[in-house]
This record gives C-alpha cells, structure tokens and sequence, in this order.
C-alpha cells in the first residue's frame, strides 16, 4: 500500500512538472520570437503552476493572516525548495533566488522562465541585482527573497541579510514578512528541511514516502521602508519571523534561537 502511495504521488508530480515545461516552452517560443510575455502574464501563470505543484506535495497549508493588496516585498525564512511551491501559490509574484538554482535540472530552467531573479552570493554584482529588483518593484510587480541565503532546519531563523533591502527603500515599497513552519505529529517536521548534502530527487521521494506533514504560512505585519536604514528593516522582519518560529522576543539582536547546520 505504500509503494502504491509512493507511485502514485510521484506520478502526479510528473504530470505537474509537464505542465510547468509545456508553459515554460510557450515563454521561451515567445522569447524567440520577439513576443516576450508580460512579467503580470508569466507571474499569474507561475501561480497557477505553484498551486498545482502544491496540491502534489504532501503537505496541509494553513496560512495565518491577510494577503497584501498592493505589491510589497516579500521576504520569508527559508526551509526547503518547497517553500517557494507553498508561497508561490499565495499570490503572483517572482522569486530572487541563488544563481546555483539556474543550473538545477528542469527546476532551473522553469525558474528562469517565470521571470526569477538570480543573485552569485559573494559575486559582487548585489548592485546590479539592486537595480533589477528596483525596476521590478517599480513596475508594481511583487517579488520575494529569502535573506538568510541559505536553508536552516526550520527550528531557527538566521541573521537576515539587509543589503538587498535597499532596493524596497528605494522605492518606497513595504516589506511584507513572511514565517513558514513545517510541523509533524506536533513538532518540528525532520523531514521537510532540504539542508546539507540533500539532492533535490532524493529529497523529493523522501518527502513522497512519508505520510502528510502540515505546513502553517503567516503572513505577518508589513513594515514600511520609507527612510528606514536596510540593517534596521531586516532586524525588524527577522525578529517578525523569529517570534513565530522561535517563541518569546529576544531582549537583544541575536536572532538563532538554537545551531543550524548550514547548506
């Protein structure tokens, strides 16, 4: 019965994928031929991709809190390759994501499509990923990233990097904090986190075997950015974020609650 399950799980997330690669194949005709499609067009279709895939996946979503109804910022703590299937799903928007996630087999290539951002961590070139997030704020098209630029094992929340955050004070856009818990049987789900030597297959059938995790999504208090220094704004999301994962506030900036093994 639970290879039975298994199979038929993995066959559903096949039958998604497809349908990820038929869209980003229409993008990519269409780039070819001059006729590239409107970000608001790839950010509606991207959504409707990111409920599907989500509904393959092995989780119940309960989210917490209202969604924005002016583009914002989106900034969230970051748990497993997952979580931009749950939060995609919430709303249209793009991701800033690694460049290695470029690379990765038809995950990549779907990622670029859709109109992600991709950022070389220590690359030097944060001023020209500055710039693209601006315009792209600016266009009134809602983006999200994960400042701690690594996963944790959902227990914890690293420090949030800030320099990124420039861009939403540069154009007056909010941020829009966002906590995503991964619980089983009550507590803190093992199995969720894609962190240290996982491969993305190997971590998917993983996920598939096992029986339905929850996930609970809270969509906190936005925080405006106008005239706000970036250290100060990522302080405030991390600590935001931090409240609902961790518990109790900190009398101080010191926002891990407990070690993380790092990616």
């Amino acid at each position: 019965m639970r290879r039975l399950r298994l199979c038929a799980r993995v066959v559903r997330v096949l039958a998604v994928v497809s349908l990820g690669l038929g869209m980003a194949s229409i993008f990519a005709l269409l780039e070819r031929l001059h006729l590239n499609s409107a970000m608001d067009r790839r950010q509606r279709w991207t959504q409707f991709f990111m409920k599907r895939l989500s509904n393959a996946l092995p989780f119940q979503v309960t989210v917490f809190g209202d969604r924005p109804a002016t583009p914002m910022l989106w900034v969230s703590n970051h748990v497993s390759w997952t979580d931009i299937a749950l939060l995609g799903q919430l709303t249209p928007l793009s991701f800033l994501s690694k460049a290695e996630v470029r690379h990765w087999p038809v995950a990549g290539w779907l990622a670029d499509k859709a109109g992600s951002l991709f950022i070389r961590r220590g690359a030097g070139d944060s001023q020209s990923i500055r710039e693209q997030m601006g315009r792209h704020l600016q266009q009134q098209h809602p983006l999200l990233m994960f400042p701690e630029g690594t996963t944790t094992d959902g227990r914890s929340v690293r420090t949030f990097h800030g320099r990124l955050l420039s861009a939403a004070i540069d154009t007056d856009v909010p941020l829009q904090p966002v906590a995503i818990r991964y619980v089983r049987n009550g507590k803190s789900d093992p199995i969720a986190p894609f962190i240290g030597d996982d491969d993305l297959l190997s971590h998917l059938l993983r996920l598939l075997a096992h029986d339905q995790g929850q996930v609970e999504i809270h969509l906190l208090e936005p925080i405006a950015c106008q005239q706000q220094e970036r250290a100060m704004l990522a302080f405030r999301a991390q600590e935001a974020i931090r409240q609902v994962i961790c518990g109790a506030p900190e009398a101080h900036p010191q926002p891990e609650c407990e070690p993380v093994a790092a990616v």
